[in-house]
């Protein structure tokens, strides 16, 4: 399985998290400099990640959404960047290890993970009829559940793991969320298996609800929840 170079050359300079001057001026979610690159590429066997690479079932991008360069006046989601797309579990690693966790990211800041040309938003042909699982977490207590959701996730944990298009963190000033989005909405077995084995996997043990994207569309944040666990 193979990083398309095209994904990363979509992001200009000033987007590219991985262009820092110096640690001091890192932004919400950006990528460390070469320096520490190398210094964490030390700490591993020469050569192993080149040599041995594990491959994942699926492709998978990590997207940002800098509340920065969010305007009242901008359309939904056109802040969006892509930031990097990982094939192998060394990937993921070399990238989860060198940028900001949620407790780090500034308020108002989403950060996705999802399947390679997926992209998160409600337009996307693959999403538009799915809809989304969530759990909400104290400010700055999601780090451990989002990176269990994404090991699950990337792992192939899910026994419907085909309805999964990908996972998103929101940080906001009174708690942090993370959401499961997934294809088919109507697929009620689906969604409740999603859902359940999420729970178990993270051990949460308040209820989460599902809500269709269409009407969530519709009806914003007034929209109903569809299924519970």
């Amino acid at each position: 399985m193979v990083v398309e170079d095209s994904q990363k050359s979509t992001i200009t300079d000033d987007q590219n998290p991985s262009r820092v001057d110096n640690d001091d001026d890192l932004e919400d979610g950006e990528i460390l400099d070469d320096a520490d690159d190398a210094a964490s590429a030390a700490s591993k066997p020469p050569g192993a990640l080149l040599r041995n690479p594990h491959p994942l079932e699926n492709s998978w991008t990590f997207w940002f959404d800098n509340p920065s360069a969010k305007t009242k006046q901008a359309a939904w989601g056109s802040s969006i960047r892509p930031i990097y797309t990982f094939a192998t579990v060394e990937e993921f690693w070399s990238i989860y290890n060198n940028i900001h966790h949620p407790s780090n990211l500034g308020i108002g800041a989403d950060f996705h993970c999802f399947k390679y040309k997926i992209e998160p938003k409600w337009e996307d042909p693959i999403c538009t009829n799915g809809g989304k699982w969530t759990m909400a977490f104290p400010r700055g207590k999601s780090d451990t559940s989002w990176l269990y959701t994404l090991l699950a996730m990337i792992g192939e944990q899910f026994d419907h793991g085909d309805e999964i298009c990908g996972a998103v963190v929101n940080v906001r000033s009174r708690q942090d969320k993370i959401s499961i989005w997934t294809k088919n909405a109507s697929n009620e077995a689906a969604q409740m298996s999603i859902g359940k084995q999420w729970k178990e996997f993270l051990d949460y043990n308040e209820t989460i609800g599902f809500i269709f994207h269409e009407d969530a569309m519709k009806h914003e944040r007034s929209a109903k929840t569809k299924y519970a666990i």
